[in-house]
């Protein structure tokens, strides 16, 4: 699925660097955002939406820009946001941006999938974290909010990411059975069986070491697989390591430091530069806008 276009070369756009075939992700120092559950509106935050208008009122779009949009597409840009813990701390940078979608946006048990916001030119989807990049390389979403984890395994040319937003911080980490030898030695491996749902990733993890993965590609409980014999490594996401030792695992390696990043149709940037050059300025000033009752 993913388009394998570069992946030997360093790529500015999403601030991931490769050195060898091993990809490592840059320091970021923007703070991380608390997570905002519920929308200003709903808990009558009324310091937060006065914010919310003057964001509004700062970045609105050009007169060209508007009008160029309804002449060629009168339908909302749509913005892609992924299920789970990253869909709770969007909604701290979401509303800063002064963005408040329907309330039930962050309900997991609604049905709906697309939710107006309170512009009416911009509409939000959700959808799971691995299909965000997807929407938005394939033109359905203009805009997305992505973890770099993703962005590295699928590495589409089609996306532009411009910023790091510091939030759904994690890292991609090897690991193995606590106790066990995992890859202190490296050097005596020429094969290993490692599950995962980064194949991709994982591949060139283990090939700039020389080391030839078999992947085993599964899509949740990479915690089973060494115990039950599946596979003696698994590589996935590690925020608190509490689940990898719950299960008798523990990390080997860091492939990466993860956060979430704002990403870019390319071909909508191209075409519509001022509408989404807008918007992208005014997710930009959310990064440093202080947070409510600050």
């Amino acid at each position: 699925m993913g388009r394998k276009h570069g992946q030997h070369q360093q790529n500015d756009d999403i601030g991931i660097l490769t050195q060898g075939t091993a990809p490592r992700c840059r320091p970021v120092s923007l703070r991380l955002f608390l997570p905002c559950r519920i929308s200003a509106r709903a808990r009558g935050d009324h310091d937060l939406l006065a914010h919310s208008d003057h964001m509004t009122a700062l970045f609105p779009l050009s007169d060209r820009a508007a009008k160029a949009a309804g002449a060629a597409d009168p339908a909302p840009l749509i913005l892609a946001l992924p299920k789970g813990r990253i869909l709770a701390e969007c909604g701290g940078f979401l509303a800063r941006a002064g963005v408040h979608p329907a309330a039930d946006y962050t309900d997991e048990d609604s049905r709906r999938l697309r939710f107006p916001t309170n512009d009416p030119a911009l509409d939000v989807v959700r959808v799971r974290p691995f299909d965000v990049a997807t929407f938005v390389a394939f033109g359905a979403a203009a805009l997305g909010i992505c973890g770099a984890d993703v962005l590295m395994e699928f590495d589409y040319p089609e996306i532009y990411a411009p910023l790091d937003l510091a939030i759904g911080r994690c890292r991609l980490a090897v690991a193995a059975p606590a106790g066990g030898d995992g890859l202190v030695q490296p050097a005596r491996l020429s094969r290993v069986r490692v599950a995962t749902k980064y194949p991709n990733v994982t591949a060139r993890h283990f090939a700039a070491r020389g080391i030839q993965a078999e992947i085993v590609h599964l899509n949740g409980a990479m915690e089973l697989a060494p115990g039950l014999g599946l596979a003696p490594l698994i590589v996935d996401l590690v925020q608190t390591g509490s689940t990898l030792k719950a299960n008798g695992l523990a990390e080997t390696e860091t492939i990466a430091e993860v956060t979430s990043r704002l990403i870019v149709n390319r071909t909508a940037l191209k075409t519509r530069p001022e509408l989404i050059g807008a918007w992208i300025a005014r997710f930009r000033a959310a990064l440093h806008a202080p947070e409510a009752g600050r």
